[in-house]
């Protein structure tokens, strides 16, 4: 009788659990990021907060700006990070605010960012073969970001003796040019400038699993995927330091360098922070 019991608990219990998968996956199994190690606020005995820049054109970032367009199940990061606010609740927040995380944007704020419009054009009826007025709505090009800033801490936890570094953020950055027309003796020229617009910020934290289970392609090996967010927490990147924590408003290091010098104010503040660490020790 007891082994009856046993029997029917198991059919069931087998059945409950693979019905309990109602949504298909593609995938026998999910991904959940690594978590960050917990850090006491008495045991991080210093930190800095940097800002770096990466131009997603280079050799090594090149896995994250492709596809340009999603496919196979692939993604950009633009077009993941799009994905997710539009569908699995990732919160963007607007740039132009002084704290990057203070006021969340609707997804008609980002098209407005990306330069959506509704445009009037002239097509031909098929019924009467006159032309009509209709009103379209531009599509988001993604394949303009060309530049990611994020936001990290670096901090040094003196319980588990290390210099640790955590993305606090990411700002996807539109690269594009701007038409403007100019009248010069009753002569319209258009004239044309390169205009990098920041548009939106995303908490990093919020959206590692989504990241986690999206993967970027590696050219050597295809059942090796990286996920993004091992990408990241790998740092398989290339990128340079745009900004550090200062006294003066935080300023961007172009507002005091100039051409090459700014390059060497970026490799300076990394060596001061690689000198911090090293002067902890004595040998």
């Amino acid at each position: 009788m007891k082994s009856l019991i046993v029997l029917f608990i198991l059919f069931f219990g087998i059945n409950i659990l693979c019905n309990s998968q109602s949504d298909p996956k593609d995938g026998h199994y999910i991904i959940y990021p690594v978590p960050y190690p917990f850090v006491r606020e008495a045991d991080m005995m210093w930190s800095k907060t940097v800002w770096r820049m990466m131009d997603l054109r280079e050799k090594i970032n090149l896995p994250i700006y492709y596809p340009t367009t999603p496919m196979d199940n692939r993604y950009s990061l633009i077009d993941l990070l799009l994905y997710g606010i539009k569908k699995e609740g990732i919160v963007a927040y607007s740039p132009d605010e002084q704290d990057e995380f203070s006021k969340p944007l609707t997804w008609k704020d980002i098209e407005d960012r990306f330069g959506v419009r509704n445009d009037t054009v002239y097509i031909e009826d098929s019924e009467t073969g006159e032309s009509v007025i209709k009103v379209i709505k531009t599509e988001m090009v993604s394949s303009e970001v060309k530049k990611i800033m994020i936001k990290e801490q670096w901090y040094f936890d003196k319980q588990s003796s290390q210099l640790e570094v955590k993305i606090v953020g990411i700002c996807p950055i539109r690269e594009y040019e701007r038409t403007e027309s100019s009248t010069q003796n009753t002569e319209t020229e258009e004239e044309s400038e390169l205009v990098m617009k920041k548009l939106f910020w995303v908490y990093f934290p919020s959206v590692r699993f989504l990241f986690a289970n999206n993967f970027v392609f590696n050219p050597n090996n295809d059942s090796q995927r990286l996920s993004f967010d091992n990408l990241f927490f790998k740092r398989r990147f290339s990128s340079y330091v745009y900004q550090e924590s200062n006294v003066y408003d935080n300023r961007y290091i172009g507002e005091y360098k100039k051409g090459l010098d700014v390059l060497l104010e970026s490799k300076k503040i990394e060596d001061d922070i690689f000198v911090f660490e090293h002067d902890l020790w004595e040998y």
